[in-house]
C-alpha cells in the first residue's frame, strides 16, 4: 500500500487589509487583549456586527466567560454583515509568549474544520508561534479511511510585519512537517509499515538533500550484530538499519548521532505480552520514528550541522525460530546478554546500533530515542519523557530545548547500584534487571554499549509518543513529541553560526 502522507495547513502571511474582512468566507480570527482592548481589526469587526464584539468584552468579565484567558477562544456564529460562517474570538496580550500564541493556534485549528480562515492580529507578538500551533494541531490521520476526506482550505494570516513572521515561520513549518512524518509512521498499522516499507519511505528522503544507506541482514550479520539480529529472527520480516545523513555544518566536524529504536511490531516474542492492548505495538518504532522527523526537518530547514541519524527496524514475533528466553547472544561490541525476557527487546536493537554509530561515525554526542519501558510510565505518566545521562552540559542542552518547546521531560537517575541488578550467571549481562527500577536499569545497559568520552542522553519515551487522549498540539495518538526539542537542541548547541 503506498504512503498517503498527511498533508499540512497551507497558511501565508499577508499586509493586514481591514477591508478584506467583510467579504472574507469561511471563518475569519481576529485577536482581544485579556483587558478587552480592541485593535484595528477588532473595531472593524465590531462596527460591521453592530457591537456583537463588544457584547462579548463585557461577557469576557463575566463568570460565565473565565476560561477566556490568554490562548483561549470563543466565536460569533453566523456575524451580520459578514460573508464569513464565524468570527473567531482569541484571547491574547500584545506580548504573547511563545506557549500562548502556540495555544491560540491550536484553538484556531480545533474549530476552523475545513474551512478557509483568514487571520486578523495586526501587531502581536510570535505571529510565526501561532502559525506554528495551528500547523501542529491540525492534523488527523485518515489513511485509510474510505470515505474521502475533504480538503483542507488554506489559512491567510494578515500582520503588521508579514514579512518577518513569513521568514520567523519557515523553519518552524519544517518543524511541523518534521512532526507529521513522525506521526504518520508511528500512526500507520504494522501490515502497512513493515521493515522494508519503513526504510523505502526512509530512502525516499533523499528528494529532500539526505543521504540514506539501508543495510540489510546480510551486512548486519557480517558487522556481528548479534543482539539487533536475534530480535527479528522470528520474523518474516527481513530487518534492517537506515542510516541517514544531513552535512549542513562544517566538513569534518564530527555529527551528533540520533539513533532510533524501530520495533514495527511487539508481540514480546516468546514472552508474549497480554492480548488487551497488543493492538498500540504498532507505536514500538516510536523512536525511530522521531529519528527520522527530526533528520526531515534538518534537511528542510537546511541546517547549518552535521547530524547522522540511525534507525534499526526489527519485528518481535514468536515462531519456531524465535529468539528463546535463556539463550545467549553476542553484541557487535563483544559482550554476550543472556536473554531472560524477549520482550525485552528494544534494548538489544539499540545497543548494536548505538556501538557501530560510535565505531563508524565518532559522534560529538549521541542521542538514543525508545518506547523503552512501562516502568516510565509509571513513574512519570504521560507527560514527561525519561531522560538519562552521562553529561550533564549534553543532558541540560537537551532539558532546556525540551522547555522551550514545552515538550516534558524529566532527568532520572543512573548508579552502579542499578547495575548489579543486571549481572549474569552465565553471560556478561542479562537484559533485564527484574521489576525494581525498570526503566533506570535498561538504561544502565544501554550505558554499557557507550564508550568511554561519548557524552551520551537516553530519551525513554513510551508514556509520550502516543497517548489516548488530545495535547495541546496534536490530536488523540501519535504526538511527535521529541522532533521539536531535537531540534531546537540542534539549532542552539551543534550548529555552526
Amino acid at each position: 500500500m503506498p504512503a498517503k502522507p498527511t498533508p499540512m495547513t497551507k497558511i501565508t502571511f499577508e499586509a493586514l487589509d481591514i477591508d478584506a474582512l467583510a467579504t472574507a468566507e469561511g471563518r475569519v480570527a481576529i485577536v482581544l487583549s485579556p483587558d478587552g482592548k480592541m485593535d484595528a481589526a477588532a473595531r472593524r469587526i465590531n462596527k460591521l456586527t453592530r457591537g456583537a464584539l463588544e457584547r462579548m468584552v463585557r461577557l469576557a468579565a463575566s463568570k460565565d466567560f473565565a476560561d477566556f484567558k490568554p490562548g483561549g477562544l470563543v466565536s460569533i456564529s453566523v456575524p451580520a454583515n459578514m460573508a464569513a460562517d464565524a468570527v473567531d474570538v482569541v484571547c491574547l496580550p500584545r506580548r504573547a509568549s511563545t506557549e500562548e500564541a502556540r495555544k491560540a493556534g491550536a484553538a484556531l485549528a480545533k474549530v476552523r474544520g475545513t474551512a478557509d480562515m483568514l487571520i486578523a492580529m495586526g501587531n502581536i507578538n510570535h505571529m510565526a508561534e501561532l502559525g506554528f500551533g495551528l500547523a501542529m494541531r491540525d492534523y488527523g490521520f485518515n489513511a485509510h479511511k474510505t470515505d474521502a476526506t475533504p480538503a483542507k482550505g488554506s489559512v491567510r494570516i494578515m500582520c503588521t510585519k508579514h514579512e518577518e513572521a513569513a521568514a520567523a515561520a519557515a523553519p518552524l513549518m519544517a518543524v511541523a512537517e518534521g512532526a507529521f512524518f513522525t506521526r504518520d509512521l508511528i500512526n500507520e498499522p504494522a501490515n502497512v509499515l513493515t521493515t522494508t516499507e519503513f526504510a523505502d519511505r526512509l530512502k525516499a528522503m533523499e528528494d529532500i538533500g539526505l543521504t540514506v544507506e539501508v543495510l540489510d541482514e546480510e551486512q548486519l550479520a557480517s558487522l556481528r550484530m548479534g543482539a539487533l539480529l536475534c530480535v527479528g529472527q522470528g520474523s518474516d520480516s527481513p530487518s534492517k538499519v537506515v542510516v541517514m545523513h544531513w552535512n549542513g555544518g562544517t566538513e569534518g566536524d564530527a555529527p551528533l548521532a540520533l539513533v532510533g529504536k524501530g520495533v514495527v511490531f511487539d508481540t514480546g516474542g516468546i514472552s508474549l505480552k497480554p492480548g488487551a492492548g497488543m493492538e498500540d505495538m504498532t507505536m514500538d518504532m516510536g523512536g525511530a520514528g522521531v529519528v527520522s522527523g527530526v533528520m526531515r526537518a534538518l534537511a528542510l530547514r537546511k541546517a547549518k550541522a552535521n547530524v547522522v541519524g540511525l534507525v534499526g527496524l526489527v519485528e518481535n514475533m514468536p515462531s519456531g525460530n524465535a529468539v528463546r528466553p535463556g539463550d545467549v547472544v553476542t553484541s557487535m561490541k563483544g559482550d554476550t546478554i543472556e536473554v531472560i525476557n524477549t520482550d525485552a527487546e528494544g534494548r538489544l536493537v539499540l545497543c548494536d546500533v548505538m556501538w557501530y554509530a560510535q565505531e563508524r561515525f565518532k559522534p560529538a554526542g549521541m542521542i538514543d530515542l525508545a518506547t523503552l519501558t512501562g516502568a516510565i510510565i509509571v513513574g512519570l505518566g504521560h507527560e514527561n519523557a525519561g531522560v538519562f545521562s552521562n553529561d550533564d552540559d549534553l543532558c541540560n542542552a537537551f532539558l532546556k530545548s525540551a522547555q522551550t518547546e514545552h515538550e516534558g521531560a524529566w532527568r532520572m537517575p543512573l548508579g552502579k547500584a542499578y547495575d548489579d541488578q543486571l549481572k549474569s550467571r552465565i553471560a556478561d549481562m542479562k537484559n533485564v534487571g527484574g521489576r525494581p527500577a525498570g526503566s533506570i536499569t535498561a538504561a544502565q545497559f544501554l550505558k554499557r554499549f557507550v564508550k568511554d568520552g561519548t557524552p551520551w542522553i537516553h530519551l525513554d519515551i513510551a508514556g509520550v509518543a502516543s497517548v489516548k487522549s488530545d495535547t495541546m498540539l496534536a490530536p488523540k495518538g501519535a504526538t511527535g513529541w521529541g522532533v521539536a526539542a531535537l531540534n531546537r537542541l540542534v539549532a542552539d548547541k551543534f550548529e555552526s553560526k
